[in-house]
């Protein structure tokens, strides 16, 4: 599924060559500062998500402006919104439509792999992306982090294994590392996955903990293994509101 979506992307990234033209810089807000100050423990990065491959749609009524709205008055410290066209069934545009709604920092969730969509990123208001290890070589991650750096933009580099996490640190140094507990041959997710991989992470890296997360539960268990933020999507958009989603998860 990863490569096929990847195949996909280098169509899009195509297009995005012939009719994109870099924009100035916007003012930015930092995803690690608000994910380090957030009072909440684990911090939340909400999820605006209408659909995913492996569960088709998820939200029929999507309006993401009044989703991230309704997140941010629910706690959370940051936003993250699905871009991906094709299998996630989302858009630039409701990333546009988020960051005019709220004053957290927004992460462009999508499968980056070239600096045409992180200049598309910035310019759409982006202030965070995302960048998968599975996706390209540490060297070629690397490269874009930098890049994204000089637009002012916050990464957070995902991982899914630890050869992939020793990978990346044999290169370089990210401050927000993500964990994704699905494993992309069968999509099951276990929230244990979190805890064995963050074990080799060093100190000083801000550990995120993706996909899975489902209950009071499995955020205790995070919580006890001093994970320093969760980003949930599919649980929270499948609440009865996202409000209630988040108290629930937090057990409030």
């Amino acid at each position: 599924m990863l490569q096929q979506i990847l195949d996909v992307k280098k169509e899009e990234i195509t297009k995005l060559h012939r009719e994109f033209e870099g924009q100035p810089n916007q003012k930015k807000v930092s995803l690690y500062e608000a994910l380090s100050n957030s009072s909440q423990k684990p911090a939340l990065i909400a999820e605006v998500k209408k659909a995913s491959p492996s569960k088709g749609i998820i939200k029929e009524h999507y309006v993401p402006s009044e989703i991230a709205a309704a997140y941010e008055q629910g706690g959370a410290a940051a936003i993250s919104v699905l871009t991906d066209q094709r299998f996630f069934r989302g858009h630039a545009a409701d990333l546009v439509a988020v960051k005019q709604m709220v004053s957290l920092p927004v992460l462009r969730k999508d499968f980056i792999i070239d600096k045409v969509q992180i200049r598309e990123s910035a310019h759409i208001g982006a202030d965070a992306i995302l960048l998968i290890a599975a996706a390209m070589e540490p060297g070629k991650l690397h490269e874009l982090y930098e890049y994204a750096r000089e637009e002012n933009l916050d990464c957070l580099v995902e991982v899914h294994s630890v050869e992939e996490l020793e990978g990346i640190l044999d290169v370089f140094t990210p401050k927000l590392i993500g964990i994704n507990n699905r494993d992309l041959r069968n999509f099951n997710t276990d929230v244990t996955h979190t805890e064995a991989i963050a074990r080799y992470i060093p100190e000083g890296i801000l550990t995120v903990s993706e996909s899975g997360i489902k209950t009071a539960e499995d955020l205790k268990f995070l919580r006890e293994h001093n994970i320093d933020a969760i980003l949930v999507g599919e649980t929270l958009m499948r609440a009865s509101s996202p409000g209630k989603g988040i108290q629930l998860l937090y057990g409030e």
